[in-house]
């Protein structure tokens, strides 16, 4: 398994660590919320990269291929 697949199961497990969102997984967040942050800037750091992907994914309708990932894989590497 190469690294980036690594980094999506990851990103497919992971959960919004605070906010209006508290503990939902990053994929299941409003898109708004997404783009709220998007033009706010991004949080340092992981946790702002992986925003920045599931806005991308988002922005083209991907949201899918991170919930099959989830389910693909019910546990995170």
């Amino acid at each position: 398994m190469d690294q980036n697949q690594k980094q999506l199961i990851k990103l497919a497990h992971t959960k919004m660590p605070f906010g209006k969102y508290e503990g939902w997984f990053l994929i299941d967040i409003p898109e708004y919320y997404i783009v709220w942050y998007s033009n706010k800037g991004f949080p340092k750091g992981e946790l702002g990269e992986q925003l920045k992907l599931i806005y991308e994914l988002k922005l083209n309708g991907l949201e899918e291929l991170i919930r099959n990932i989830k389910k693909q894989y019910p546990k995170a590497l």
